[in-house]
Parts: structure tokens; C-alpha cells; sequence
């Protein structure tokens, strides 16, 4: 008893000798509990329904990407599964025509017909609307990636990722990041047979011996894939997905992405061929900055553009011809990089330039002499300040002389916020004569506000030397440009052909845009 009252009376004490330790945990926290829902919405996949669901469940540290078809019940599900695994024994398919591009409407045609005849066979009372739904369904099941086929037809999507059979996909949303869906794919072996199957429609093959696959697709979609050891968790498919309905000026300005006054003064040089650098940092938004400013280009002139893989997306009626890099094949032969195409299109008599990213001397070296040799050249580059972007454009390995720097009237420094994950235009910067960066504005990124640093020198400057404007005029032209944009946040135009068409209307007509603009009409 004695020993024991010790002990109670040790522990009193210790308790008065360390009560910070008491009363931190007293604050810890409860944990909170239930589903969080972040947003809710609908698309079409192959003519199939699907509902979305985002949000954060209880005890996930990761939101949820919740794929589900509302049309189709459990019971019904059940049955096309036995469906399924029943045509896959039935439809019989020879090599060529498992490896024949050319020959997928056909094999597609014989799974239909199969199909057909099974949902005639298990569902007879169904309505013919129903039975259509169904083959659909199952086609989509049967052929080509599964469910990761519904994933790929999400436009809100940028990137679609498998890391192994043992965890579900992943995909990267335009609004809310990385994301944890409920779709899983079977096993190592299926994962494997997608990634072949993605190598036979660009004509190569991933294997044990050549277990890694970079492939363009013709859907303008790039594909990387590897197989196990090198990915030593599981095989792995990583889709980055072509944007079909791009972003555009109206977008970027109503998310705040872009500020009007810095707009009108990347309009402005555009306008009157002056050329710019997009930087940024990884997943900044460069190359999408890149095609919203495309848009201010007049239509008569023509322009070329070379990238690695098809993201650009410019107006249709512009006078466009786009380039796109080319990979080795197996055998290390017939590959097209970006200075082969860079160096031929110097010989296509192109009026602009955009250059998807530059990357090696040899590179910068070309585009600095097109622009020396008068042609209009707007490319991105890594960088995260227009500081940074001198230090890595004069070191190696793209080693650019300081004096051909002043080359590049304008820079654009594109910013993602590692805290929120929005992006914005961190920096507008011009750079002097002697290779030294001009700050004209930049972002107060706790207040989410541009600022104005100093004046234009040179880029103002030789707006004046080569148009005679005087800075009184140039400043009315930035009034009426902010003007033109706002009208078209409040128009809401946001396709890339309709925002392209006023600025066709802008350089061709431009008083009569100004008539609609003042009057506040839509004239699309």
C-alpha cells in the first residue's frame, strides 16, 4: 500500500513539474468525422452516361474521383460482366487482326454482332433504346482500355495515370488536382496488354526487352508506359490527354489566371511582332499561356508551330501549319527532333513562330538568329522569375550570349501556387539593352494582386520606333485593348474560333467590333 501511495504521489508531481505537456494535449484536436463532397457533375462516354461525384471521404487523406453509371443496377451490371467474360471465349481473333490498326472498325463490327446476339439472348424483354445502351456499354468494356476509356472522355481531365493493380488509377483534374478514383484494373497482365495495345496503334512494341513506350496517338493524346522490374511496384500507364476544348483568353482573365492590363500589354507586342518568352515552373501553365496568347495574332500571316506532342490549338481560320517532333524507332532510326524542325521551317516563310520548349544550345541558337533575321518567335522555357530565366538562357546547357538577349522584347513568367494549386502570371518583364530584366509587374501572392514595379523602357520603345506612335497613343490603344477584353469576359466568348474571330475583326473591321463592344452586343 505504502509503495503503491509512492508511486501516485511521483506521478502528481510529475504532472506539476511538466504541465505544457498536459495542456498540449489537452489541445489537441478532435478528428473530424463524415464525407466532404466537392463537386458534382455529368458527361457522355460513348453515348453511355456517367455521373462524377468529388470529395473527400472519411479517413482518406486524398480526394475521390467517384465514377458511377446511375443507369445501370447492380443486378443488370452483374449479368453484362457474365456477358462480357462469355464473348470474350466466343469472338475468335487471329494476330493480324489483334495488330492491324486498320482492321479495328472490323473487329469492332464482329463484337457488336456478338454482343448483339447475347444481350438479344439474356435480355429479350428489354426495349430496343435499353438493348443499344447495353452493346455500348459492353463494346466499351470489351475493346479498347476498359473503364479507363470513361476517364479519358472526362473533358475536366488532364492526365489519367495507372501505377500498379494494386492501388486504383489516378487522374489529374483542371480544378482540384491529383485525385484517388474507384477504378481499378484487374491485374499486372491487363495493365501490360493496354500498354501493348497502345504500342500496336503507333507501331511499336513494349516488352520485357524494351519495357519502356512514349507514344503520340492519333487522338493527339501521349502515352508513356513501362513495364515490371523497371517500375518495380507494378506496370505503369501514364495518359496526358489533348485538350479538345482548350482555354482561352476569356478564361484565363475570369479565373484570374491573367490580369486585363498585363493582357493588353502581351497584345500589344504581338500585335506589332515582337517577340516573347513564357516561363514557369512544372505544370505553370506555359504552353497553355502560350495558345491563349496565340489568339492575338492576325489571321493574315502565317504561322508554325513545333512541339514535342500536339497541345497547341489555335483559331481555325488562322494560317497555321503544326509540326510535331518524332521519336526513334526500335531500331534507333528516323527520329525528327526539335532543331530538325526548328531549321526547316525557317524555309517555310512563317511570319510567327511557336516553339513548344527550348531546351539546348543548339535550339536557342536558331530561334535567337529567326528572330535576328526578322521573323516573330514566341517559345517557353523553365524558369520560375525572370531572373532565373536570364541565369538558365546564358548558362549551360543552353549558353546564350548575353548580347543576343535583347532579342526577346517581352517575358511572361507564369506562376502555380504550391499552397492553393492556382495558377497566375507572376511576372511581366522586358529586357534592356544590356541583358538586364526590366520588372514592369508583378504578383503580390498574399493579396493575389498585380503590381506595377517601374516603366516600360524598351519594349515601349521600340513600339515607337517602328509604328511612330507616341506614348499617349499607345496608352489609349492598352485603354481600348482592356476594354475588349472585358467585353469579352462579359460576352462570354470563350471557344478559341470565337475568341478568334474578333480578333479578325479587330485587325480587319475594327470600328465596327468597337460598335458592338460599346453597345455591349455579341456579335458571334
Amino acid at each position: 500500500m505504502e509503495r503503491a501511495r509512492k508511486l501516485r504521489n511521483r506521478g502528481k508531481k510529475q504532472l506539476r513539474k511538466h504541465p505544457r505537456q498536459q495542456l498540449e494535449q489537452e489541445k489537441i484536436p478532435a478528428k473530424k468525422s463524415g464525407n466532404e463532397q466537392f463537386a458534382k457533375y455529368s458527361f457522355l462516354s460513348d453515348g453511355i452516361p456517367i455521373d462524377i461525384t468529388i470529395g473527400r471521404k472519411e479517413g482518406e487523406f486524398v480526394p475521390v474521383y467517384q465514377v458511377s453509371i446511375s443507369t445501370i443496377s447492380s443486378n443488370t451490371q452483374i449479368i453484362l460482366e457474365k456477358i462480357r467474360k462469355e464473348l470474350v471465349e466466343k469472338v475468335d481473333l487471329g494476330i493480324s487482326e489483334m495488330t492491324d490498326v486498320k482492321k479495328e472498325d472490323l473487329v469492332e463490327q464482329r463484337f457488336k454482332e456478338s454482343i448483339k446476339a447475347l444481350v438479344n439472348r439474356y435480355f429479350s424483354d428489354a426495349t430496343e433504346k435499353d438493348k443499344e445502351f447495353m452493346i455500348a456499354y459492353l463494346i466499351q468494356r470489351s475493346l479498347g482500355m476498359g473503364s479507363i476509356e470513361i476517364l479519358m472522355d472526362d473533358n475536366q481531365l488532364e492526365e489519367v495515370v495507372i501505377n500498379s493493380a494494386e492501388e486504383p488509377a489516378w487522374v489529374y483534374h483542371k480544378k482540384f488536382g491529383w485525385l484517388k478514383t474507384n477504378i481499378k484494373v484487374e491485374n499486372e497482365e491487363q495493365i501490360k496488354q493496354y500498354a501493348a495495345q497502345i504500342g500496336r496503334k503507333v507501331g511499336r512494341q513494349i516488352s520485357i526487352l524494351t519495357p519502356l513506350l512514349d507514344a503520340h496517338l492519333g487522338t493527339g493524346d501521349r502515352a508513356n508506359c513501362t513495364l515490371m522490374p523497371i517500375s518495380s511496384r507494378g506496370n505503369t500507364i501514364t495518359l496526358r490527354k489533348f485538350a479538345s476544348d482548350p482555354w482561352t483568353i476569356t478564361s484565363f482573365l475570369e479565373n484570374k489566371t491573367i490580369t486585363v492590363n498585363v493582357a493588353s500589354v502581351v497584345w500589344l507586342a504581338m500585335q506589332y511582332e515582337l517577340s516573347m518568352l513564357i516561363t514557369g515552373g512544372t505544370a505553370s501553365g506555359k504552353t497553355s499561356t502560350l495558345n491563349v496568347v496565340a489568339a492575338f495574332i492576325p489571321p493574315n500571316q502565317r504561322v508554325i508551330s513545333i512541339e514535342d506532342t500536339r497541345e497547341l490549338q489555335l483559331p481555325k481560320f488562322l494560317h497555321w501549319v503544326p509540326l510535331l517532333t518524332r521519336l526513334p524507332n526500335p531500331e534507333g532510326k528516323g527520329e525528327i527532333s526539335m532543331l530538325d524542325l526548328l531549321v526547316n521551317s525557317l524555309r517555310m516563310r512563317p511570319d510567327r513562330m511557336l516553339v513548344g520548349e527550348i531546351r539546348r544550345q543548339a535550339e536557342a541558337e536558331v530561334l535567337f538568329e529567326a528572330i535576328h533575321t526578322g521573323h516573330s518567335v514566341y517559345a517557353t522555357v523553365h524558369a520560375n522569375s525572370i531572373s532565373e530565366t536570364i541565369t538558365r538562357l546564358t548558362n549551360p546547357p543552353i549558353n546564350t550570349p548575353k548580347s543576343m538577349l535583347p532579342a526577346i522584347s517581352l517575358v511572361l513568367v507564369q506562376y502555380r501556387n504550391r499552397r492553393t494549386g492556382l495558377r497566375r502570371t507572376f511576372q511581366l518583364a522586358e529586357i534592356l539593352p544590356d541583358a538586364s530584366p526590366n520588372l514592369l509587374m508583378q504578383l503580390d501572392v498574399r493579396k493575389d494582386v498585380m503590381n506595377q514595379i517601374n516603366k516600360s523602357v524598351s519594349l515601349m520603345g521600340t513600339i515607337q520606333l517602328f509604328t511612330g506612335m507616341t506614348s499617349q497613343e499607345i496608352e489609349e490603344d492598352l485603354k481600348e485593348k482592356e476594354v475588349i477584353l472585358n467585353w469579352l469576359v462579359q460576352q462570354q466568348i470563350k471557344t478559341v474560333d470565337g475568341v478568334g474571330r474578333v480578333m479578325a475583326e479587330y485587325y480587319t473591321n475594327k470600328e465596327n467590333l468597337m460598335r458592338y463592344v460599346r453597345a455591349n452586343k455579341n456579335f458571334i
